[in-house]
């Protein structure tokens, strides 16, 4: 687990691209990189280098995962044929990424809270562990307490993006369950995975 302590919007205008999983808000009205000169006409070209580096923290960021984290995905989704669908479709389907895309939570690190504090049930049990990895099948409903929460109440009502098509949402019971694996087609952000992948290609 990363907790996110540092200015999210200036990550996100680091990158130049909002991330929906880290906030909701936008870079629109400045949508430059922040710092002193981060407005100027006068930009560099950048490098190799720097173009596999944000493709990578792009994952970091919005996924809210520890660099250690990250590789150790990494590595295993190398065991399977198409290692970059496998890697966003081990991230995708952690608990916290699951409760936000299903719209219990406006955010993965609001999504986080609601896990960590042992808000979430997996098929009826309580699941406080924001990296588990939900299996296709399993239904994932939140505490009938947490239910009256105001910003669980909202974000249910009103989700901050559409929902994937490899969930199913019950609005009644307020329940979720996934039907098939995370398809990387419904990413909310543009991402070149290819390029996360030569980033470690050099590195591990």
């Amino acid at each position: 687990m990363s907790r996110q302590t540092g200015p999210r919007l200036k990550r996100m205008r680091s990158l130049g691209m909002d991330l929906p999983g880290l906030s909701r808000k936008s870079i629109a009205d400045r949508p430059y990189p922040p710092g002193q000169h981060g407005n100027s006409r006068r930009r560099r070209k950048d490098s190799e280098y720097k173009k596999q580096l944000q493709e990578k923290q792009k994952l970091r960021f919005n996924y809210g995962v520890h660099e250690r984290h990250l590789r150790k995905l990494m590595t295993e989704a190398r065991r399977f044929g198409d290692t970059g669908t496998k890697l966003l479709e081990l991230l995708e389907s952690r608990l916290d990424s699951v409760v936000f895309r299903a719209g219990f939570a406006s955010t993965i690190p609001a999504a986080r809270q609601l896990v960590n504090h042992g808000h979430v049930m997996v098929d009826g049990r309580k699941m406080d562990i924001a990296s588990y990895r939900v299996k296709v099948g399993e239904k994932i409903t939140v505490a009938p307490k947490a239910r009256s929460f105001k910003p669980v109440e909202e974000s249910w009502k009103h989700p901050a993006h559409e929902r994937p098509n490899w969930l199913v949402c019950d609005a009644q019971e307020m329940s979720a369950q996934l039907t098939s694996v995370p398809s990387k087609d419904t990413l909310l952000f543009p991402l070149d995975v290819n390029l996360v992948l030569e980033f470690y290609a050099k590195r591990m």
